[in-house]
């Protein structure tokens, strides 16, 4: 992806977070799930999130491009859902105390943008918070 190219190096990445603090850690017994959108295509479209099913109750917040939300699930599965001009969608598996990145890809779609998810690792998770905003984030857990 376009996006990927101006990240720097996995080393470099690793250091900028090496005492970088996530803003929320999970809740005791919850797994907390952060979904970043580093690109800047598309910049004012929202990529809704919504957790375990398609449902207007299940939406956790929203992105716009350089943004990033975060909120708690039970451990366990859970289906992982981004909206745009299309739906995207990832399975997590998680214990309790488990930090999960998830990325938002958009690509230019017909109307709007369309979107993929793709899992993170933690050091590539925790540069994209350190380095966007914060999202529209509706509730803090499901």
């Amino acid at each position: 992806s376009t996006g990927c190219a101006r990240l720097p190096r996995p080393e470099a990445m690793k250091a900028a977070v090496s005492s970088f603090q996530l803003p929320k850690l999970p809740e005791p017994g919850k797994v907390i799930c952060y979904v970043v959108r580093p690109s800047g295509v598309g910049v004012l479209i929202r990529f809704n999130v919504f957790v375990d099913d398609q449902e207007v109750n299940s939406e956790m917040g929203f992105t716009r491009s350089s943004q990033y939300i975060y909120f708690n699930l039970k451990p366990g599965e859970h289906k992982i859902y981004s909206k745009a001009e299309n739906w995207a969608e990832t399975s997590v598996s998680a214990k309790a105390g488990d930090i999960i990145f998830i990325q938002q890809e958009p690509t230019m779609g017909i109307l709007m943008a369309r979107n993929n998810l793709f899992m993170l690792k933690d050091y590539e998770g925790k540069y994209h918070v350190k380095t966007l905003t914060a999202g529209t984030i509706l509730k803090a857990e499901k």
